[in-house]
């Protein structure tokens, strides 16, 4: 395809096209005459340069045809480009520009979002590692590179839970929440991206999306399945079934570091599951953890309110069968329901273990607290999204402040362990680390994002224990950067 453009030739007259023009611009080029000929150069020409200082183009070769003859440069991880574009007096001036683009296994920040298919356990059936409805349990799972290859994540993915029959039969039919017939290919964003601008600490790790399909954060095995049911709760073996896959046909029983991080009732698992995880990986030099609005708090002293999660995980723990497998340390002080609460279990977590979460947690305060007054109306349409609180009347604002200082006096109890990780904000809002807007942008801890924060805690670069205290009232963090 030949490539033309006159945009970036200044009075020159030399033509490159729009789509090689817009690549430079985003790279921070320019062209840049050097003002003498080369001493050996045997024709009259004008040299130019082309200068990217800030940003690499991977997996580019750019190739210019000048006065008969290709001249090539090959882009890198590491360098920036250096173009020498001999260009011909204005009369005789056309260069023909070709990209022609390598998509290599090994190259460094593949910038384009991929898409994974699933993966379905092997032998799930045999195995019983199957979802609420029978069906297969899988995984998404996309190969490191580079000095990532040792190197694996482990995501497990949000979605609620199911605490009764009824509630785990409608969620069967639900794919990927209770069912894996139909699953759609996934994207890579955010701290799963391959992009290094956009996930600069683990863009060329293993990457391993466990699909979830059991309603109980990954907690249940339940070897009997109810005939009339069919009901299947066996969150516990998809995990197990995953893990064990990828370390006999992948290689991470050479891991070297791994993460295991979750949002919501993934992040809750992560939280149940962490230790676990970490047994695992005997022969791994760093293993942690991060939670994403897993903290899920027993508000049981709201004023002018109440909040039903306490009764509501008691039911998922009875229905589930999961006070065997829930932390034995708080299982032999509290009834196995109150060891469904982090805030019950993170003490007696050994696994260095990052808890990101918004004190005015969008999900608990709409979805589990309730005014006590029967008359109170309004209160879901108001806590819906940070744009309706403004309509909440006095008394429902009151309970959405309280609900504040009842997360950061529940988080104050936790002890003073200097592996873990705090990012603590007043979004009003629920799950972070998979939205774009929040991984790099709003919000920010002392100049931090997300990003740098998750980043700066896995690799020791410096303790990482921020809270926002500024805010007594929720922030909208839903802002575009």
């Amino acid at each position: 395809m030949q490539l033309y453009d006159d945009k970036l030739s200044g009075n020159h007259g030399c033509q490159i096209h729009p789509k090689l023009r817009d690549i430079f611009r985003s790279t921070d080029c320019c062209f840049q005459e050097k003002p003498k000929p080369e001493a050996n150069e045997k024709v009259d020409v004008r040299r130019y340069e082309v200068l990217c200082e800030t940003t690499r183009v991977e997996g580019f070769d750019l190739g210019i045809f000048v006065a008969g003859k290709w001249h090539f440069a090959k882009s890198s991880s590491t360098l920036h480009f250096n173009i020498l574009m001999a260009i011909l007096p204005v009369s005789i001036c056309k260069i023909i520009i070709y990209m022609l683009v390598f998509i290599e296994s090994q190259v460094d920040g593949q910038n384009i979002d991929q898409e994974l298919n699933v993966t379905f356990i092997s032998d799930a059936i045999t195995k019983g590692a199957v979802c609420l409805d029978g069906t297969p349990g899988g995984y998404f799972f996309n190969k490191g590179f580079g000095d990532g290859i040792n190197s694996w994540m482990i995501y497990l993915p949000g979605g609620a839970w199911c605490n009764s029959t009824e509630a785990c039969l409608k969620r069967s039919q639900l794919s990927p929440l209770g069912s894996n017939k139909n699953v759609p290919a996934k994207g890579l964003v955010t701290f799963k991206s391959q992009n290094k601008t956009a996930n600069p600490d683990f863009y060329n790790w293993n990457f391993v999306e466990i699909l979830y399909c059991d309603g109980a954060s990954f907690m249940a095995d339940v070897e009997a399945v109810n005939p009339q049911t069919k009901l299947h709760l066996r969150g516990r073996r998809i995990f197990t079934s995953v893990i064990e896959e990828l370390m006999s046909t992948q290689g991470m029983s050479n891991a070297e570091n791994a993460l295991l991080v979750g949002n919501s009732a993934g992040g809750l698992a992560t939280i149940l599951n962490c230790d676990r995880f970490n047994s695992f990986l005997p022969g791994a030099c760093r293993v942690k953890c991060i939670s994403d609005s897993g903290f899920f708090i027993r508000a049981e002293h709201l004023r002018g309110a109440q909040d039903d999660t306490t009764y509501y995980f008691r039911d998922i723990v009875l229905f589930h069968e999961l006070a065997q497998f829930l932390p034995e340390l708080c299982t032999q002080r509290l009834a196995p329901e109150l060891c469904f609460f982090p805030e019950n279990a993170v003490n007696d977590i050994q696994t260095p273990l990052f808890l990101l979460n918004s004190d005015f947690n969008q999900y608990q305060i709409s979805k589990r607290v309730a005014p006590n007054l029967p008359n109170e109306v309004g209160w879901y349409n108001c806590t819906t999204g940070f744009s309706e609180i403004s309509s909440c009347t006095e008394n429902q604002q009151h309970i959405i402040k309280d609900f504040q200082t009842t997360f950061l006096k529940t988080l104050e109890k936790l002890d003073d362990n200097p592996s873990r990780g705090l990012f603590i904000v007043s979004c009003y809002a629920h799950d972070f680390i998979y939205k774009r807007p929040y991984w790099q942008g709003t919000p920010t801890l002392q100049n931090k994002s997300i990003q740098q924060a998750v980043g700066d805690w896995y690799f020791e670069r410096s303790s990482v224990l921020l809270i926002d205290t500024q805010n007594i009232y929720p922030i909208n963090c839903n802002v575009t950067v």
